[in-house]
């Protein structure tokens, strides 16, 4: 197990379960529901998913179902925060996408009890905000959270996409577990700010897109298989995907396969382990029983000190060129 922040323990590697819900090709119902059973299987116990994956809330339903007779052996993470079209405040974000938030303390107190009947039970044992309000205050709205840990609805408090300065904010307020934010050899931008406040702060950090979307496992994308990506696909919002940035990005880390190679694992491995040896907790989403049982082998990998030092060297923040998701 590894230790989050405010004594909340998880397994080391955790499952995204936002991709089982439709947002990169079609998955059947009972294929979701068996994948995460079989992550349980696997030890990989700290399930990851939100109110606004899926339609009206129906992957924190799918999650609901798949551990409904296993929920005493599951460390349940969930989110809430974004709204519909017609509510909340907008904020701008990269994959020429403009999402409308709501931190409110009238939202909060909506929010939880809307995941926990979807999810069916009668706690998350981590609860995020998933994206700040720019026009509320970020001690107002993780005080309204507090009073959901105070009523049994909520074990640990955690905040997603925030920044430097409203981490420290939330943490006045109370306990912070757990940051999730985009991480990865793709994406360093984190290890600017946020990474070392968080350290500071003894505040877990949860990586979501350990693999750059996919980029970095070593498939199509990364080996050149696929040139472009369907639209059908979310990726196909995400600038670092666009046909003319694929093609630098591919070039720019191609040396992952020879080095993964000489490691002997695969490049997803590699580059889990290498977020694993960074203190991070990766959450992997996958379809695919083969690719989860890759995942979790690759928690027994390990560095030596210069092994990390040449991947810091190679593959440097700002490698990769297209715009993020966030800034």
């Amino acid at each position: 197990m590894t230790g989050l922040g405010a004594d909340l323990e998880v397994s080391p590697l955790g499952l995204g379960t936002m991709g089982l819900s439709g947002v990169y090709g079609e998955v059947s119902e009972r294929q979701a529901e068996n994948l995460i059973r079989q992550a349980l299987d696997q030890g990989v116990t700290f399930l990851d998913t939100a109110d606004a994956y899926g339609q009206a809330g129906d992957n924190e339903e799918l999650v609901g179902r798949a551990i409904a007779s296993r929920r005493a052996e599951v460390v349940l993470a969930t989110k809430f925060g974004y709204v519909g079209p017609d509510r909340g405040r907008p904020v701008q974000v990269g994959y020429r996408m403009r999402l409308r938030v709501d931190g409110s303390p009238e939202h909060v107190r909506a929010a939880i009890d809307a995941s926990l009947r979807r999810l069916d039970t009668d706690h998350v044992d981590l609860w995020y905000l998933h994206f700040p309000d720019p026009q509320v205050p970020i001690e107002e709205t993780v005080g309204a959270m507090a009073e959901q840990v105070a009523a049994g609805k909520v074990r640990h408090l955690g905040l997603s996409n925030v920044d430097a300065p409203r981490l420290r904010k939330a943490a006045a307020e109370h306990p912070i577990a757990a940051v999730q934010f985009e991480y990865s050899l793709f994406s360093r931008q984190a290890e600017a700010e946020l990474v070392p406040v968080c350290r500071e702060l003894n505040v877990g950090f949860v990586a979501w897109s350990p693999m750059g979307s996919g980029f970095l496992a070593g498939d199509q994308y990364l080996t050149g298989g696929v040139a472009e990506v369907p639209r059908s696909d979310f990726r196909s919002r995400n600038p670092r995907f666009a046909a003319e940035t694929l093609a630098v990005n591919r070039n720019r880390f191609a040396p992952l396969s020879e080095i993964a190679t000489e490691k002997g694992c695969s490049t997803a491995q590699l580059v889990v382990a290498w977020l694993l040896a960074q203190g991070a907790v990766p959450i992997p989403g996958t379809r695919d029983p083969a690719h989860l049982r890759e995942n979790v082998e690759a928690v027994s990998l390990r560095f030596f000190a210069g092994e990390l030092a040449e991947l810091d060297r190679r593959f440097p923040a700002g490698t990769a060129v297209g715009e993020s998701f966030l800034p």
